[in-house]
């Protein structure tokens, strides 16, 4: 069976060697030492400033949005994976949603300030499969309006705009670390700030409200990351280079197969492409339907990121629909990418999805 991911594993005896140290010291949980490092080797590796571990990326949102005090309304785009709005959801917040541009795929930040008023608190960005939003406009409107901005960051680990860190944009940048992204710590995600109060407020939030030993100073929650999802971290960080290699290498044999039968996301010129995902654009959703067909009948499972978009889904009660996110949505499909894909798989792929076409 061939999926649209799966989930890199290290070198297990480095792994298990990690597993023993950890039980020789029974520090299981609570800021044990190697989430402590893990902490500290990707704020260098992504050159970030605050990089807090939590136990998932829909946790990081969550606390992100408690951090910054989040209510009433907050803008979003339709066209991410359903998280993005149900974290607001669970936060007592309004998502309010803008439609996206057709070529990046992210909010198009010149329909972003028309969906500001009195109720707004936020701007919830999605730098969608990686590709960065327009973050110099949208640090605009921020400013302008007084607006934090929240990036969902989840696809863009390793991601550098204009000579630096993606993830230094914004008030916060979250990231998740689920088992099936780039880099992953089985379950599990970070929060990004350069600001030093607000990074503090967060580490409080994730840990019950806790200052410091019987000095409780708020309301906090158990959003911790364990030792041993630490542990597979350190060790996916060591072989990185590995991964990216052979992301890229497939990701540019689809490209150069696909190109002129299919439509690519537009990439930003000023940004690299961490090659999380293979996005592609069919001609229609009857299309994209016999593509997806034909390739589970061969045992290859493709994946419609993101489909429906989030403004169908009875629970985001939106009012509006947004044409182009609703577009995108029906002619989309994500094309498996992980490092192992055989060559012999990947022309397979390419094989079933030109006789469709």
């Amino acid at each position: 069976m061939i999926n649209v991911t799966q989930p890199y594993l290290p070198n297990e005896e480095k792994y298990l060697s990690y597993v023993k140290g950890i039980f020789k010291s029974k520090w299981l949980t609570n800021n044990g030492l190697l989430v402590q490092e893990l902490e500290r080797r990707l704020a260098e590796h992504l050159g970030v400033r605050h990089l807090i571990l939590v136990s998932s990326g829909s946790m990081a949102l969550q606390v992100s949005y408690r951090a910054l005090d989040l209510t009433g309304e907050v803008i979003t785009t339709p066209f991410t994976f359903v998280a993005t709005a149900n974290t607001l959801l669970w936060q007592n917040c309004n998502p309010v949603f803008s439609d996206i541009d057709s070529n990046t795929f992210n909010l198009d930040p010149n329909l972003i300030e028309n969906k500001i008023n009195e109720r707004t608190t936020a701007i919830v960005p999605v730098h969608v499969f990686g590709n960065p939003c327009d973050v110099d406009k949208i640090a605009e409107i921020s400013k302008k309006n007084n607006l934090p901005v929240i990036y969902d960051a989840s696809h863009a680990f390793g991601v550098n705009y204009k000579g630096r860190s993606l993830l230094n944009y914004g008030s916060i940048s979250t990231l998740s670390f689920h088992a099936t992204k780039l880099f992953h710590t089985i379950e599990g995600g970070a929060i990004i700030t350069s600001d030093d109060k607000l990074a503090f407020k967060i580490r409080k939030l994730i840990n019950f409200g806790f200052e410091a030993k019987y000095n409780i100073k708020s309301e906090g929650i158990n959003g911790k990351m364990n030792e041993f999802q630490a542990a597979m971290g350190l060790c996916l960080l060591d072989e990185l280079d590995i991964i990216r290699r052979e992301r890229q290498a497939i990701w540019t044999y689809y490209m150069a197969s696909l190109s002129g039968l299919v439509t690519f996301q537009y990439s930003s010129k000023n940004s690299n492409n961490n090659h999380s995902f293979v996005p592609v654009l069919f001609e229609n959703e009857k299309t994209v339907e016999n593509v997806e067909k034909a390739l589970n009948d061969k045992n290859i499972f493709p994946r419609r990121y993101f489909y429906p978009s989030l403004d169908c889904l009875e629970h985001m009660e939106s009012i509006n629909a947004f044409p182009i996110s609703r577009y995108i949505a029906s002619r989309i499909l994500c094309l498996p990418i992980y490092p192992g894909l055989l060559k012999s798989e990947q022309d397979l792929i390419i094989s079933i999805i030109k006789n469709c076409i």
